[in-house]
């Protein structure tokens, strides 16, 4: 395995998503460019960034992976600055049509498909206002962990509602990772109320860097958080951009990691699990 990097230089990228997705591809490659133009290693799409729009139209912009013309076009991003690229979140055609897969793809600085997780956990949510979400009408759920190397940092995979799955990072944890990506479409009413605490709390109890683009503003009549963070191993907001489409740009300290890791070894003190 790679010896991992002393620092690594980490992008967000927020974006305002529609159902246009020619002009939501065109939008994210900007913002990714610009990302890498500006000096990230690793930079990071939030879910759904091709498409935010009624369940239907998923199927239409599914892909078949490793290959696909959404993905071919993000491939050439990366290997034309040799960086890595997380699509956050896409459409991917499954054994079960018309449900597809939510699934995060992870390109190499070669272009290639490091690795691909698909979401394990499925937003089937009636809140208070009404608003009624059913994730699993139209996508199949996922199955397996998933973890990768970045310039020898261990990154672990998840998306949006799996945030509320403690268990899930601990499982991760217990693989050693050094980060976790939560690629977002939060919805405004639960991440006013939710999104910063969740994300503090799984940098906290598995000690490790979270990494969190997310979605913002008005998508029809869905309306999303933003605020994409990048949350410290002890706990700290580092970065965040609260509104608007943006990049927010952090760089990870593998000192800071080791630093609260001493301080507070209870990822060696556990008694269960």
């Amino acid at each position: 395995m790679t010896a991992a990097r002393a620092t690594l230089e980490l992008a967000l990228i927020q974006l305002n998503a529609g159902t246009d997705v020619q002009a939501n591809l065109t939008r994210a490659l900007v913002l990714a460019e610009q990302a890498f133009q500006a000096g990230a290693e690793f930079v990071l799409l939030p879910e759904n960034f091709a498409y935010m729009g009624p369940d239907h139209g998923r199927l239409a912009v599914a892909e078949r992976l490793p290959n696909g013309p959404l993905v071919s076009a993000f491939a050439a991003l990366a290997r034309r600055f040799q960086g890595y690229l997380l699509l956050g979140g896409i459409p991917e055609v499954s054994p079960e049509p018309p449900r597809t897969y939510n699934t995060a793809v992870l390109l190499d600085p070669s272009g290639a498909c490091l690795a691909y997780y698909r979401k394990l956990h499925l937003f089937d949510v009636t809140l208070n206002t009404g608003a009624s979400y059913r994730e699993s009408s139209a996508v199949l759920p996922g199955t397996d962990l998933v973890t990768a190397s970045v310039h020898g940092w261990s990154v672990g995979l998840s998306i949006c509602y799996d945030l509320r799955f403690p268990e899930l990072y601990r499982a991760l944890s217990a693989r050693g990772v050094d980060v976790v990506t939560v690629p977002a479409a939060f919805t405004a009413r639960t991440g006013e109320a939710h999104w910063e605490p969740l994300l503090r709390a799984r940098a906290i109890e598995n000690l490790c860097y979270v990494a969190a683009p997310g979605q913002w503003g008005q998508h029809g009549r869905q309306q999303t958080f933003g605020h994409s963070m990048v949350v410290s191993p002890w706990g700290e907001v580092l970065a965040t951009l609260a509104d608007g489409e943006g990049v927010v740009r952090q760089t990870l300290q593998r000192e800071r990691l080791h630093a609260a890791r001493r301080e507070l070894p209870c990822l060696s003190h556990r008694r269960l699990g």
